[in-house]
């Protein structure tokens, strides 16, 4: 990489955004742009430990990503630090949206000011944050951009249809964000892989759950055992190579076989003769 490219990572504090963070930092030599929160202070305080342990710069920028103001007031506050044609590769790695049920559940319905939220983070702000960076010319040459998304969007899991939905919406803007940025020879592709602990994770569910949990991604998975952090994260530095600049619009399959082993339970239960 050459001296000076930046990796933009929103929600970079904690879970695959921090693991993005480090890896691409150590392995591809780019300085870390994170933005998070608050949420995490004492993790996004030891990524930016671990960052600058790397060598590289690290700004860990606190802010509301999932708002077209928070990206432009993040877009400026990158370009005062590093620069035009700046930012080789952009992450959009925001885990912010509502579970419940669309007429019914405990709570009621969901209502509209979660599902505007949640869209705003986890779809919207995808395209908003695109557009300050675009406006500022803060992209680098052949930047790559990534969303991230999972297998939920092949599911009807009871309580996940809004998440599930503006995944689908994320998919959508990466399409469109490819054929507008293509031309330019930038790359923006959608990273899909299953379930990995996280402290988001660790806040939904009690351990109880998390154990659960963990024990049935280890059925559901052909490998016996869950997708780490680290593992995304060394998956994206590669995304950075000249060999994969072929790819560009496409949602990368990353689950390991875990959508294939799910249709093969549920066809083939365990005890079925």
């Amino acid at each position: 990489m050459s001296a000076g490219q930046w990796a933009v990572i929103l929600g970079a504090s904690s879970g695959t955004g921090a693991a993005i963070a480090v890896e691409v930092a150590g392995s591809r030599g780019l300085d870390v742009f994170g933005v998070h929160r608050g949420r995490y202070l004492d993790q996004a305080q030891q990524v930016e430990r671990e960052v600058a342990a790397t060598g590289r710069r690290v700004i860990m920028h606190r802010g509301d990503a999932g708002t077209p103001e928070g990206a432009a007031q993040g877009a400026e506050a990158l370009l005062a630090a590093a620069g035009p044609r700046s930012v080789k590769l952009f992450v959009h790695s925001i885990a912010s949206g509502s579970v419940g049920h669309f007429l019914s559940g405990e709570k009621g319905p969901l209502h509209p000011k979660q599902v505007e939220r949640t869209f705003n983070a986890m779809a919207h702000s995808f395209v908003y944050w695109i557009q300050a960076l675009v406006a500022r010319d803060l992209l680098a040459p052949q930047a790559r951009l990534l969303g991230l998304t999972n297998p939920l969007t092949e599911s009807l899991l009871h309580n996940t249809g809004l998440i599930t939905a503006a995944k689908a919406a994320l998919e959508i803007y990466v399409r469109h964000m490819a054929i507008e940025l293509g031309p330019k020879g930038h790359r923006v592709n959608l990273l899909k892989f299953g379930t990995v602990m996280t402290p988001a994770l660790t806040h939904v569910y009690s351990p109880e759950a998390l154990a659960r949990l963990e024990a049935a991604h280890c059925q559901m998975n052909p490998s016996g055992r869950m997708c780490t952090v680290q593992e995304v994260a060394r998956f994206v530095a590669v995304l950075l190579g000249d060999e994969v600049d072929w790819f560009n619009g496409a949602t990368i399959d990353f689950t390991g076989g875990m959508t294939l082993r799910l249709l093969d339970l549920v066809l083939n239960p365990p005890g079925r003769g």
